[in-house]
């Protein structure tokens, strides 16, 4: 796996290679320049060419997952400063129990974490969902962070949305795929424009991530686990659904996560339960669970979430999300260069073993979600850093991905003002994607 210098020297690289090419002549063929036409061959023979400089990166060249290259160049600078107990923070997503704003402010304080997920049992109303979401983000401002939290929600639309009763409710991501399949072009606007709802709806609350959309390919009444939160049995429309979703949320201001890769929909049993095996061979993966994660890089996908599945033609008997052979497949093979983040680290899957943080970060996640305990959790990677069971270029790298990409969602939300009437547009964009689906 490349690390973020090495990225922004190839992109350096690629820069030179176009601007040291051979110019065009009109009908396309190769022309050679003046320069090497008007000199003699006995100059040429011995003089020795100046060393030419990389030409500088233009700081505001988009990445492909969001984030400018300034803004992780940044992003790097920043954390290269950092404590070991500051930099353990920056990759830990929190839990907590209860509904006191004041819990997860001070977990941010203390731990310095990324941030904090909230779930339904976190929840009361929404004046309390605003008071919560305040305190974390004051939180992280009084800890000396020039860039706002993980503020993450479940928020998929059906039966997974966490804020129930205080967002607007959407239908199953399943709704998406129906409209695009009835119709491809209304069924992607109508899931572009409900996932622009949904992000403006969720930043009114103070959220500025949304764990969602779902890109797994379910197989149907076999799939326990996933079923109506996929948008398609069919790869091609999940992939049109995902793809518009993304777009939406990107509109919205807010960090799309796609999930849960390389793909849940084919695993038979529940991961919140046991550790799921699928034994679909690599190419079987490649035409059925992989399209819709391709068009979401395609799309520009900010963050990619990992599975708890054991593949056992890639990795077999560690979860996905602690593969390093996973995260290759996502990163070399598929060419995602965003944040990935693992599914919650308090599910059955992965419950037992030893230290799944600490694996979960060796083998390339850059967030680790819901720790059963966050100050153990920031602890053992504390101390794997001081002992250099964990390189600090890895732990930087992951926290580096992190701080630009909350950059870059603070940058997109400052340009989009969240409307005065989101509610209404919110239950209007309900509206007319169950429409559009049925």
């Amino acid at each position: 796996m490349l690390s973020i210098r090495p990225r922004l020297a190839a992109i350096a690289t690629g820069l030179l290679l176009v601007s040291g090419c051979a110019s065009l002549g009109a009908d396309g063929g190769e022309r050679a320049s003046t320069s090497s036409s008007t000199s003699s061959p006995s100059a040429s023979a011995t003089s020795s060419p100046e060393p030419s400089a990389s030409p500088a990166v233009d700081p505001d060249t988009p990445t492909s997952w969001g984030p400018t290259v300034g803004e992780l160049e940044q992003a790097q600078e920043l954390v290269s400063s950092w404590s070991d107990d500051r930099l353990a923070g920056q990759v830990i997503v929190g839990r907590f129990h209860g509904y006191d704003p004041e819990v997860p402010a001070q977990m941010v304080r203390d731990l310095h974490l990324a941030g904090v997920s909230i779930t339904a049992d976190n929840v009361t109303d929404r004046d309390q969902v605003l008071a919560m979401t305040s305190a974390i983000t004051r939180a992280a401002r009084s800890d000396g962070r020039p860039f706002p939290p993980v503020i993450g929600v479940d928020q998929e639309g059906g039966y997974v949305s966490h804020l129930r009763g205080i967002a607007t409710d959407f239908p199953h991501f399943q709704s998406a795929g129906l409209a695009v399949q009835g119709d491809a072009r209304l069924g992607r606007r109508v899931t572009r424009a409900a996932a622009v709802a949904t992000g403006l709806e969720l930043r009114d609350l103070g959220f500025t991530w949304v764990f969602a959309p779902v890109a797994d390919v379910t197989i149907g009444a076999a799939d326990p686990t996933i079923g109506a939160r996929s948008p398609s049995e069919d790869p091609k429309v999940a992939s049109q659904a995902v793809g518009a979703a993304i777009k939406g949320y990107d509109d919205a201001g807010i960090v799309s996560t796609v999930k849960h890769f390389p793909g849940h929909g084919t695993a038979t049993t529940d991961s919140h339960d046991t550790l799921p095996v699928v034994d679909s061979t690599l190419e079987e993966m490649r035409e059925h669970d992989l399209p819709p994660f391709e068009s979401a890089i395609k799309h520009h996908a900010p963050a990619v979430m990992m599975s708890h599945l054991d593949l056992t033609s890639i990795a077999p008997d560690v979860p996905a999300s602690m593969a390093p052979e996973v995260y290759s497949l996502l990163r070399d093979d598929l060419g995602f260069e965003g944040v990935t983040i693992t599914d919650s680290l308090g599910m059955g899957a992965v419950a037992g073993r030893p230290t799944p943080a600490l694996q979960a970060l060796e083998a390339g996640a850059d967030l680790l979600l819901m720790p059963v305990d966050n100050a153990a959790t920031h602890q053992v990677i504390v101390d794997a850093l001081r002992s250099g069971e964990v390189s600090r270029d890895r732990v930087e790298e992951a926290a580096a991905r992190v701080v630009a990409l909350q950059m870059w969602q603070a940058r997109l939300a400052a340009q989009r003002p969240v409307p005065p009437d989101v509610v209404e547009r919110a239950r209007a964009a309900s509206a007319d994607l169950l429409s559009a689906a049925y």
